[in-house]
């Protein structure tokens, strides 16, 4: 534990004057219920604005939800219901005229009810024994793994909303619950490096690296350490000057474009990337779900508590979750030689709890009660962190029942907005049923057109079989080693844009999107 305290010191030594943050307040029940309905894509429900007509109506993503899903979302209503009623306030619709009851084909087309235990629906091994901590690896489907890159931002955006309501879902079915309090007013800048919020940084970098995803002062200070560092004893652990720090900090705050990088020693570069993530205006885990990350830490399996964290960091905004990204590949780097660096897992997760978790103090507890309630929080903050280093691959991964409900909301969101009945729906889609199973027997014995604008020849028809993979046909577009790195990509139907695996295979991905144009580019 040393380690780990070691590091509060620092950070309580480098830390500049200044005042100190207001004490965070808990919501009250009708905020906290309007912010939830609001995230979980139902604002609608809880105000007339129609300023984000890129959400899903309310109804689309309503009827694609599984059955425990439905009962979160009940519950949450009826509590801001009530709430309402109880300050005299108007409540919204009656939760059952939101929830009308489907009838058969309706229900077919929603997502299966999940198993009765969570860890059922995402691929993960059985829980670990108390002495070891396997990686747990995803297991592909045939249609291929999803990362999060791999989707565009629109169908993110849906798969947050999903995201969002499944893990109030998942956790609730664990018995567990969180309480989420106002974020602190932090100090923000505008201009200079330090606590500047991630995307002010980006929008600065890209105009001169339009397609940079994480901060290039980020990225330097990595650099730095990987080039020179990550066979140096202590590194990440052993502080730098403090009075150093705070030059360096002025400098580049200062002069960023011009700043003289080769002054910044090893350790230097390890204290300013701790605070540069200790000053984000929001935190890189950010303050929405703060609390959640604690509370995962009452989830008594470590596999639910990895599928916990894996449904957080598809939460996490784009910039935060590229920024995360990029350091737990560092932390793996930095792990992989401590041989010569002496920084275990351990290590690493004992230094780096604090600067990701913001360290409190804890009032005027008995000094027993206090110890016992800081040791936990050590103890909770770096168990927390040495399961994202470890899992780090699977929390970029999106669950394939996860992404069979992007599709289904897509897809009824798509007939919504052309103004079906619910009689037109049930004979289109029995229509289309009809037209797929034909289609797929036509496909078996046929081809597919894939476009590819990038190239001379810009579409290629292509013999499929059940073996066929996006390989295969990326393959076909390419004509020597030193081409770039293309993708497939599946467009339109149940998908707005989802770059393919290499591995999956095509015939799979039709029998999910038949709809769909085939596209190759970089």
């Amino acid at each position: 534990m040393e380690t780990y305290w070691s590091e509060v010191r620092s950070i309580k030594e480098e830390e500049e004057e200044e005042d100190e943050e207001e004490e965070r307040k808990s919501m009250d029940e009708v905020e906290l219920e309007e912010v939830w309905l609001m995230e979980a894509g139902l604002s609608s429900l809880v105000n007339s604005s129609t300023a984000e007509e890129v959400q899903p109506p309310p109804e689309a993503l309503l009827s694609t939800l599984s059955r425990q899903q439905v009962a979160t979302v009940r519950r949450r209503l009826d509590k801001y219901n009530e709430t309402l009623k109880t300050r005299n306030r108007e409540p919204i619709r009656d939760v059952r005229d939101i929830f009308t009851e489907p009838d058969d084909d309706d229900s077919a087309e929603r997502c299966p009810s999940p198993p009765s235990t969570p860890q059922s629906r995402y691929h993960t091994p059985p829980k670990p024994s108390a002495e070891t901590l396997t990686e747990f690896v995803p297991v592909s489907p045939s249609q291929g793994l999803t990362c999060a890159d791999d989707l565009s931002p629109c169908d993110l955006m849906r798969l947050g909303f999903i995201s969002h309501i499944e893990l109030s879902t998942f956790l609730l079915a664990l018995g567990v619950q969180s309480k989420r309090s106002r974020p602190p007013r932090r100090r923000t800048r505008d201009s200079g490096v330090f606590a500047v919020s991630l995307n002010s940084l980006l929008e600065n970098d890209r105009k001169k690296f339009p397609e940079v995803k994480v901060p290039v002062v980020f990225k330097k200070l990595l650099c730095i350490i990987e080039q020179t560092g990550l066979q140096t004893e202590g590194i990440l652990r052993v502080p730098a000057s403090a009075a150093r720090l705070k030059f360096l900090r002025r400098e580049l705050d200062r002069c960023c474009g011009g700043f003289d990088w080769s002054a910044v020693r090893q350790v230097d570069a390890a204290g300013l990337l701790k605070l540069f993530i200790r000053e984000l205006p929001t935190p890189l885990l950010t303050h929405t779900h703060m609390s959640t990350y604690r509370s995962v830490l009452g989830v008594s399996s470590v596999v639910h508590q990895v599928q916990a964290l894996q449904m957080l960091c598809l939460l996490l905004p784009e910039a935060h979750r590229h920024t995360l990204r990029a350091l737990l590949v560092f932390l793996r780097k930095v792990v992989s030689h401590q041989d010569q660096n002496r920084m275990s897992l351990w290590n690493v997760s004992m230094v780096m709890a604090p600067n990701l978790f913001s360290w409190h103090h804890h009032g005027n507890k008995p000094s027993v009660i206090r110890q016992q309630e800081e040791m936990e929080e050590a103890v909770g903050g770096a168990h927390l962190v040495r399961l994202m280093i470890t899992h780090q691959d699977l929390l970029w991964t999106i669950p394939n029942f996860l992404m069979s409900q992007v599709r289904q909301v897509n897809q009824a969101s798509n007939q919504r907005q052309l103004g079906l009945s619910k009689p037109k729906r049930r004979l289109l889609r029995r229509k289309n049923d009809k037209n797929h199973r034909h289609q797929i027997t036509e496909l078996c014995e046929g081809v597919i057109r894939v476009h590819a604008p990038l190239h001379t020849k810009v579409s290629m028809a292509i013999q499929l079989d059940g073996q066929t993979t996006a390989r295969d046909v990326t393959t076909r577009f390419e004509f020597d080693s030193s081409s770039p790195v293309q993708h497939l990509y599946e467009v339109g139907g149940n998908i707005t844009e989802r770059r393919l695996h290499p591995d999956c295979l095509l015939l799979d991905v039709f029998r999910v999107n038949p709809h769909c144009d085939w596209l190759i580019k970089l």
